[in-house]
């Protein structure tokens, strides 16, 4: 584990919350506030059911795809990589709004995660390279008539509307929280916990595999850097770049970094599991390195996100057992 302290934090000029994504999605059928759980000395927010699906990606997705058929009413088919939740919840927003879907995925998805999307109706296209190499080929695929690319990383509108979607997930939060706990992949999801933060006064600690922290390598750097990421169990969190979208945010709104192990990850979700709540490694990060953060760094009152439920069935069952 390593912590890092970011020297650039100014909550002065992190982007301000949208006000609108909240009140869309109150709209939306299903819709419900995710729970809080007590989780020693923590709470956990439990995004393992979010609109039926088992991560928070489909807040994200469903702005994006409100914003981009406003903008662009020709659309028929939504392209996007994944490294499996993001995929599945363009599919299952393509298949409510009467749209096609195409998912890349990289080499090392795991077939679970490759047949749910499948399953929401989606044409699905495994890419031989890594998530990176998926996110180029949505990219191309995107520029086709009718098509367009829904990505949560890079510089586009679609990935700027993502990370307004993701309002919703802290606009539920209490009053009052001192520190959020948010694992980080292309730092969508941390750059809305980042504008959160700064309207709050909470602080924001990235939580990243210690093989894939590219959020804490950028900090560090104090600009945009690649890292070469070998692989992690932490599939959703396994990005070697951040997001030029969500990178502004991150760098003034993030408070410190904190890596994990995929072990301390597994151990995580056996607590979790023992608590009686069905966490993945990438939702259970967050879990693992509260043991490993000094108190005073994080306050009285802390919220772990826990981002995705059981998208693993086998995986999830070998850790658990």
């Amino acid at each position: 584990m390593s912590v890092f302290v970011n020297p650039a934090a100014d909550a002065a000029r992190v982007s301000p919350v949208s006000d609108a994504v909240p009140a869309f999605h109150r709209a939306l059928p299903g819709y419900a506030p995710t729970p809080l759980h007590d989780v020693g000395g923590a709470r956990l927010k439990d995004e393992s059911d979010r609109f039926g699906l088992p991560a928070f990606k489909v807040l994200g997705t469903s702005w994006a795809v409100e914003r981009a058929l406003a903008e662009f009413p020709s659309t028929h088919t939504l392209v996007a990589a994944s490294a499996g939740n993001h995929g599945r919840a363009v599919a299952r927003v393509a298949r409510d709004r009467g749209l096609r879907a195409r998912i890349y995925l990289p080499e090392r998805s795991i077939p679970a995660r490759r047949e749910a999307i499948a399953s929401e109706g989606a044409e699905v296209i495994v890419v031989d390279g890594t998530y990176e190499e998926a996110v180029a080929a949505a990219g191309a695929d995107g520029g086709q008539p009718g098509h367009l690319e829904l990505a949560d990383v890079g510089a586009s509108g679609p990935a700027h509307w993502v990370i307004d979607g993701y309002a919703t997930l802290f606009a539920e939060l209490p009053a009052g929280v001192d520190t959020l706990l948010v694992p980080a992949g292309v730092g969508s999801l941390a750059a809305a916990a980042a504008r959160y933060g700064a309207a709050s006064g909470a602080r924001v600690i990235v939580v990243e595999p210690e093989t894939a922290a590219c959020v804490t390598a950028s900090l560090r750097a104090g600009e945009p850097v690649t890292i070469d990421a070998p692989g992690t169990s932490m599939a959703g969190l396994d990005c070697a770049e951040v997001s030029a979208a969500a990178w502004p945010d991150l760098l003034h709104g993030i408070h410190a970094t904190v890596t994990v192990s995929d072990a301390a990850a597994f151990a995580a979700m056996r607590d979790l599991a023992a608590r009686g709540l069905a966490i993945g490694d990438c939702g259970a990060a967050p879990f693992a390195a509260l043991a490993q953060l000094d108190r005073d760094l994080l306050g009285a009152d802390v919220v772990l996100i826990a981002t995705e439920g059981v998208t693993d069935p086998e995986g999830y069952a070998r850790v658990v057992g």
